[in-house]
């Protein structure tokens, strides 16, 4: 019962985990870093039929130059809605409508703009890192009271608050490490 108990909050908790480095991923996708993305756009709302739907569901997105990105509706008469929500969008690129295609040219970033994106993500980062501490200090909340309540002896509470402790360790150095790969992507010219 012991083991079963500290299993399920252990597994718990690696979940959790696994979710907020996973969404610290996805929030480092929305940083432009000159290059051209689908992350950028791809879940961007547009009002088509009458609904939101995100861009990714109403065109293909291609991206055939390393600062060029391609927006083509699977439905022509949506050409116009789609440029309004970018327009709309916190991009800061205009688009280009050849009539079959909307294409978005990213130029290349300032140095200054650069280390301001480098401080976004740096803050993304810390974001995720706060998220699985978050998720480590409640595991232990959990923890404690199974303990105080008779259902987990202390030697199985000290050994699964150490391997929370491990799991935390380890989930912060991946974020860490998409940290480092989102700077050196931002950084470089």
């Amino acid at each position: 019962m012991n083991d079963e108990l500290s299993q399920v909050a252990l597994d718990e908790a690696r979940d959790r985990m696994e979710k907020a480095v996973s969404h610290t991923q996805a929030d480092f996708g929305t940083v432009r870093t000159g290059r051209a993305t689908t992350g950028l756009v791809e879940h961007l709302l547009v009002d088509v039929y009458g609904t939101e739907m995100e861009l990714r569901q109403i065109a293909g997105l291609s991206i055939p130059e390393a600062r060029l990105l391609v927006i083509s509706p699977y439905d022509r008469s949506t050409l116009g809605v789609v440029e309004k929500a970018i327009l709309a969008s916190d991009l800061g690129i205009t688009p280009s409508n050849d009539g079959a295609a909307i294409r978005l040219v990213f130029p290349p970033l300032t140095e200054e703009r650069r280390k301001e994106l480098v401080k976004v993500v740096r803050h993304k980062a810390e974001e995720g890192r706060v998220a699985v501490r978050n998720v480590r200090r409640s595991t232990r909340h959990e923890l404690e009271s199974l303990e105080h309540e008779g259902k987990l002896s202390s030697d199985t509470f000290e050994r699964t608050e150490r391997e929370v402790e491990k799991l935390t360790h380890d989930m912060v150095a991946a974020i860490d490490k998409l940290l480092v790969h989102k700077e050196q992507e931002l950084l470089e010219i």
